[in-house]
């Protein structure tokens, strides 16, 4: 894929950009290295005073990073500024509770006595530069949450973002700068996909996290695991939202639009298989098809639209694929199914939902990155669990039901890194977020994201 902006609304390249050649990725990784030598001395007081100057300035900024994001990669607008705040707002937590995250351990007096040591500290600390391999869906939220807690760590980031979203990518390389930032401290790397191994392998490089496909994270992983090095892998999902007789049903298929189609429905953590129990099916599946229904399809830049198009021509092909596989395999479409009329060259796909879902078809077990929702109709609390671990992946899922029982039975039982009680997938810079799986492993977020990449060190002082 070509390093370039186009617009996915109407097709027009409206930017291209030259891949960086050996030499200047050279000199961004010295650079690199340099600043990590002297970022990791730097005080929690000092990361944190430039890491909200960098908050700031993207509240600033978020009209128009905001357009730029819709005009990269299709989103609608409205949720391109919501998405500039929630960054800040990340960027605002790392910087006031890092230090604490962070602080030194001290194990049971009676372990150190035991240990016959005097003191025994347990230290997080920094490990240099990290590689970000990052998507286009969320192109601010996807590099925040890893870039705010590594460089409040005392990290520094080296980001290869989606060949699609450059003007994103180098936005914030200039954000961390403009905050004050030392050179080098996170860098934007300009590079095709093919060039991502040459930079993991450099020695200086210390560790990867990956958000993207599961292939991309089986050859990021693959390239790691040869030298040894740490990654944190956050790949695709099918999550369930699972709706049981004593749920609000109403208020359940409301989210449940929101849930499936936020981000043009090209969102991991995206509600996408709805296995409704059949005492409530029909009463939601007739709630949730009008909710999609209803939905404004149009220009992304403008304020009430719903709906935009997919981010890339291919996105919207593949998804067809597994539309049309699934009707020629006997499913039946309640709503949408095809392009919508009047978008010329955009890569618009309407908003669709899909019933009479068998394991014959592809849909069952990929992943739709799109506006397209599938119903499946459980028996029973037993059958609602199995379906919705009948997945390869594990990332999020959603349960609604009033039933106390329940909720412990499906916390206990359902294979996800989060399980959400009558209420969509959401992601904070409190809580861990990441999956199981082929969904990935690791954290990212909380205390646990920002210590996935530091060192945890012993220091042990004899009596």
């Amino acid at each position: 894929m070509p390093i370039a902006t186009v617009n996915p609304a109407n097709g027009e390249t409206l930017k291209t950009y030259d891949a960086l050649g050996a030499e200047e990725i050279e000199r961004r990784l010295a650079a690199a290295e340099a600043a990590f030598r002297t970022h990791r001395s730097t005080s929690f007081a000092e990361r944190a005073r430039l890491m909200h100057r960098a908050a700031d300035l993207l509240e600033a900024d978020q009209q128009d990073i905001g357009r730029v994001m819709t005009t990269e990669m299709g989103k609608p607008v409205k949720q391109a500024r919501a998405e500039a705040a929630k960054c800040a707002k990340a960027m605002h937590w790392y910087a006031d509770h890092a230090e604490e995250l962070l602080a030194d351990e001290e194990p049971a007096a009676s372990d150190v006595k035991d240990s016959g040591a005097s003191r025994v500290l347990v230290r997080y600390r920094p490990i240099g530069p990290v590689l970000a391999v990052m998507p286009w869906n969320f192109p601010l939220w996807q590099v925040v949450r890893f870039a705010a807690p590594a460089l409040m760590a005392g990290n520094v980031g080296l980001l290869k973002h989606a060949s699609n979203v450059p003007q994103t990518a180098l936005y914030l390389e200039d954000l961390f700068r403009r905050a004050g930032f030392p050179e080098g401290c996170f860098q934007t790397l300009l590079i095709g996909s093919g060039a991502v191994e040459g930079v993991l392998r450099d020695p200086r490089v210390k560790a990867a996290t990956l958000t993207g496909s599961e292939p991309a994270g089986r050859a990021v992983a693959s390239v790691a695991g040869d030298e040894v090095k740490k990654t944190v892998l956050e790949l695709g999902g099918s999550d369930p939202y699972v709706v049981m007789p004593s749920a609000d049903v109403d208020r359940a298929a409301r989210i449940a639009v929101t849930a499936r189609v936020q981000n043009n429905g090209q969102s991991c953590i995206a509600a996408k298989r709805f296995i409704v129990h059949t005492d409530v099916f029909d009463a939601f599946t007739e709630r949730f098809t009008a909710g999609m229904k209803a939905l404004k399809i149009g220009d992304p830049l403008e304020e009430d639209t719903d709906i935009g198009p997919l981010s890339t021509e291919q996105g919207r092909t593949d998804l067809e694929e597994l539309v049309d596989d699934a009707v020629e395999n006997g499913a039946t479409v309640l709503c949408g199914g095809e392009r919508p009329d009047g978008f010329g060259n955009g890569w618009y796909y309407a908003p669709t939902v899909l019933a009479d879902i068998t394991p014959a078809m592809r849909i069952h077990l990929e992943e739709t990155f799109g506006p397209v929702a599938t119903l499946y109709r459980a028996a029973d609390l037993e059958e609602a669990v199995a379906m919705a671990n009948d997945t390869p992946f594990g990332l999020s899922s959603n349960v609604w039901t009033r039933d106390e029982a329940e909720v412990e039975r499906f916390v206990r039982d359902l294979d996800a890194g989060g399980v959400f009680i009558n209420g969509m997938t959401a992601s904070h810079p409190a809580f861990p977020f990441g999956g199981e799986k082929r969904s990935g492993y690791g954290r990212e977020l909380s205390g646990h994201g920002i210590r996935e990449f530091c060192n945890i060190t012993t220091v042990w002082h004899g009596a």
